[in-house]
């Protein structure tokens, strides 16, 4: 048999992680999990980490796997996930890979650019403008210069605007300029399956979601990391509001409705990033059994 990697990809609260689990169990594998925050050990509640149940009913790859205290990029995830999939094949044809990052799931599967050196002084100048007039300088600056890039951007997350506006600076281009090498070849075959849920359902799974985050004990998890705000993976949603709620900025209901908007814009993102690759066999999260079937009938050719 081809050894292959099942791909599990959709917007947050979209069913992935479930499915995920239940096809690894079928295949008998592991999971690789292609999250940018979920790998960090010191963040549990606001990253929607896989419950102790769900990471003890199959084995799972790059969760609680670093601190918060190392910087993790595509670039990095690409060689770790390649590096899983070696191990995992070793005794087995088919790893599950699940996530909403879409940049670690392109990264794995067509590799990724080397980007620009950024000179110390213009990464300053911007870290400078971020701290003093704050994200809706960013974004604005990003809209008007490289309209674009903005269009799919992550644009509640400064880390990933700070970094377009650097390579913007340091090299008079857009970051999408350095994202479009040659597609590296895989020696696996790569299936891909997308979730959806209709609009209302998905909205009301992440409402659910973020206020069983704060039931959970949010509030405290984001104390606990203070220190670290300016970390790329506490420069996004669910961090950055209730950073704002402990700087006085924010009343905790404020926040906690920011985080539920902010998310459910960010879900809408990840569905445009992800129906952009034709690659993606995409499937209501709900149809379980249709899934499987297919699965298998992709695998038997």
């Amino acid at each position: 048999m081809q050894k292959t990697v099942i791909v599990i990809a959709g917007p947050t609260a979209s069913g992935k992680t479930a499915t995920a689990i239940r096809i690894a169990q079928l295949f008998n594998t592991s999971v690789i999990s292609a999250d940018s925050r979920q790998c960090y050990k010191e963040i549990s509640i606001g990253t929607a980490k896989p419950s102790p149940q769900e990471l003890a009913a199959v084995p799972h790859y790059f969760i609680n796997s670093h601190s918060i205290r190392e910087e993790v990029n595509a670039g990095m995830y690409e060689k770790l996930a390649l590096q899983y999939c070696e191990e995992i094949f070793a005794t087995n044809d088919v790893a599950v890979m699940c996530g909403g990052t879409g940049l670690y799931i392109k990264a794995f599967a067509e590799g990724i650019d080397e980007m620009p050196e950024i000179p110390a002084a213009v990464r300053q100048s911007i870290t400078n403008q971020y701290a003093e007039k704050g994200i809706s300088w960013l974004q604005e600056e990003l809209q008007r210069r490289d309209p674009d890039f903005y269009a799919g951007a992550e644009i509640h997350n400064p880390a990933r605007l700070m970094r377009a506006l650097e390579v913007l600076e340091a090299t008079g281009q857009s970051i999408s300029v350095f994202r479009t090498a040659t597609k590296r070849q895989r020696d696996f075959r790569i299936i891909k399956i997308g979730l959806h849920l209709p609009k209302e359902i998905l909205h009301d799974n992440i409402n659910r979601r973020v206020d069983m985050m704060v039931s959970a004990g949010l509030v405290d998890e984001v104390r606990a990391v203070l220190a670290f705000r300016n970390h790329n993976a506490l420069r996004t949603v669910g961090y950055t509001e209730i950073f704002n709620y402990l700087d006085g900025n924010l009343t905790l209901p404020q926040a906690i409705e920011d985080i539920k908007v902010h998310t459910r814009q960010y879900a809408k993102r990840q569905l445009t990033w992800f129906r952009k690759d034709p690659g993606y066999q995409w499937f209501d999260a709900r149809e379980g059994e249709q899934i499987d079937a297919w699965l298998q009938q992709q695998m038997d050719t």
